[in-house]
């Protein structure tokens, strides 16, 4: 029962310091997850600053499985090449290795008594706090409990030198016998190596987080659980283990998403082989490292301490893989890109795919994938008008294979609506700053609008079929009318895909009204000219064809005119319409 308890505790005080890091990590996401996703997106275009990225991002949110999770979804979006998701990569697995240090530093330092005065400092931040203020006391909440995680973490775990002095003989049986377990598996040579490290590969895939794994691993070292070589040996093993994270993420995502998990995968086994084969070399190197560590950081008999020889280990390693392996990012893409080939079954269009983790939210840094995917349904939209001219302007043309092409651009609107607005829903699920609440909701709207667009304009494409088909002939005057109302929509929406992401000044919402004017006036025109026509000699057929082709055309303006609206809104909101009472 005593032992059943001792898990408990162990159980419990993890689960302190999990959630004190997912709560201080996606509070950072909300301070500065603009400027991480400007970070991700201009700096990574040569390997070294993607490196450093993955090096900013991962100490930032305190998860390399987070971030590379990230990366995953990043290139399933297009948003990443494979090349430049290597580096951030690398850089994840040097951010990751923080964790060692603070770990160790709560081993030996009386951090945690501060843990509690961390919390009582951000808590008014927020509960009284508004947007980043409260966002910056989650942060701070974050950080005292993942110190008061490890603190109780550390007092869980039974000090092993302490059992073996006790009085008790339980006990000391009980510590006799680990110990003695724990030898049986020491002393082999390279084969304890691959034990200790298959142990790390298992640790990691139970609590699924290397830092916890680190966690448990530096706190066991620290109460002389395992001794320096072992628990090295442990950390590589946990090196591989958080690849499976970004490995399973990658399962549906498109070819170059997969890679890029087995890029993650390839360049730390790489790292784990060949410091097996200079490992004692290696370990040597670290002690004397480590023995040149201030007085401050070892203990009474000038020792150097365990948990910071770990983190110099963990860091050492890293930084050397980074340094040895960062040459070649051209080969291992090659090697992946072999690994996983092209499918020629696969959609040549990605689908959306909501990737995370389990441990840290990532709705914050998910957006500019959706983004994405809303710019590539505005390109739809340019595309499908752009056809409906073309069959318009060549009636005397065989444009069936044309028509098809509109029909499967439609669908994939249709398609590109259903993913987009369930990977929205999803980011939302999460807790957003207000700020980025409000993008979203501005993007299920404008996906709306855009999805409606593209229904028009193949209703314009099946109108004009029939036209042809039932051998309706246009009089000069509605043709005309009807390409000059086209040259309007055209602009119109080169407006709102050029602004879709970008922020919309006044100016633009006046262009795009005064063009919406233009179409809802030439509407009015075309289709008084349309009924005289018909009061002439123009069958009524062909007539009200003219006036169902003016008053779609019309329709494409309005959804093109709120697409624009929606985006001046967003940063505008006072001057919205709902706001006086009115609509837009």
């Amino acid at each position: 029962m005593a032992i059943f308890f001792a898990i408990l505790q162990i159980l419990g005080s993890l689960g302190i310091f999990l959630y004190g890091m997912k709560v201080m990590s996606e509070g950072i996401q909300r301070v500065a997850g603009d400027g991480m996703r400007k970070v991700m997106a201009t700096m990574t275009t040569n390997r070294f600053t993607a490196a450093f990225t993955g090096l900013i991002m991962t100490m930032l949110v305190q998860s390399s499985s987070a971030t590379t999770v990230m990366v995953v979804s990043f290139v399933n979006a297009g948003l990443l090449t494979l090349f430049e998701s290597i580096g951030v990569i690398m850089g994840a697995n040097l951010g990751t290795t923080v964790t060692a240090w603070i770990i160790a530093a709560v081993g030996k330092f009386s951090l945690s008594k501060i843990a509690i005065p961390i919390i009582g400092i951000g808590l008014p931040f927020f509960f009284a706090g508004k947007n980043r203020v409260k966002s910056a006391g989650e942060v701070l909440i974050g950080f005292g409990l993942l110190f008061f995680g490890l603190s109780l973490l550390k007092h869980a775990v039974p000090d092993m030198k302490s059992m073996i002095a006790s009085t008790d003989p339980l006990i000391k049986h009980q510590a006799e016998a680990v110990l003695s377990w724990v030898r049986s598996l020491s002393g082999h040579g390279l084969g304890s190596r691959f034990i200790f490290l298959a142990l790390g590969i298992v640790l990691t895939l139970i609590v699924q987080s290397s830092s916890a794994a680190m966690a448990i691993t530096v706190t066991l070292a620290l109460n002389g659980w395992i001794g320096f070589e072992d628990s090295a040996a442990i950390v590589l093993g946990e090196n591989i283990g958080t690849t499976v994270t970004a490995w399973l993420a990658s399962i549906g995502a498109n070819t170059n998403a997969r890679r890029a998990a087995r890029a993650h995968f390839l360049f730390n086994v790489i790292g784990v082989l060949w410091i097996m084969l200079v490992f004692g070399w290696f370990i040597q190197g670290i002690d004397w490292v480590s023995a040149q560590l201030p007085d401050s950081m070892r203990t009474a008999k000038h020792t150097s301490d365990i948990g910071f020889s770990l983190a110099i280990f963990h860091s050492v390693f890293n930084f050397t893989n980074i340094i040895l392996l960062i040459g070649f990012v051209p080969l291992i893409e090659k090697i992946v890109i072999r690994w996983i080939p092209q499918s020629e079954t696969e959609d040549k269009r990605h689908r959306l795919k909501f990737i995370t983790q389990s441990m840290v939210d990532l709705g914050e840094l998910n957006i500019p994938e959706a983004e994405k995917a809303m710019e590539e349904m505005g390109g739809i939209t340019r595309k499908m008008f752009d056809g409906y001219i073309k069959v318009f302007q060549r009636p005397d043309e065989d444009l069936t294979q044309t028509v098809q092409a509109l029909k499967e651009l439609e669908d994939d609107a249709d398609i590109l609506t259903h993913d987009i607005t369930e990977y929205l829903v999803r980011c939302s699920a999460a807790e957003l700053s207000p700020k980025n609440a409000q993008t979203v909701a501005r993007m299920l709207r404008v996906v709306s609008e855009l999805e409606e667009i593209c229904d028009a304009i193949y209703r314009l494409v099946k109108l004009t079929q029939r036209k042809y088909e039932k051998k309706r002939t246009f009089s000069a005057e509605a043709t005309a009318g009807i390409e000059n109302h086209s040259k309007v929509i055209s602009e119109l929406i080169d407006l709102y895909r050029v602004k879709l992401c970008a922020p919309i000044s006044e100016d633009d919402l006046a262009r795009a009204s005064a063009l919406e004017a233009t179409t809802n006036k030439h509407r009015k025109q075309f289709n008084k000219a349309a009924m005289k026509q018909m009061q002439k000699d123009v069958p009524v057929q062909t007539g009200m064809l003219s006036i169902e082709m003016n008053n779609h055309l019309e329709q494409i303006a309005d959804h093109g005119l709120r697409v624009v609206e929606l985006g001046y809104y967003e940063t505008h909101e006072d001057e919205a319409p709902e706001k006086h009472g009115g609509s837009s």
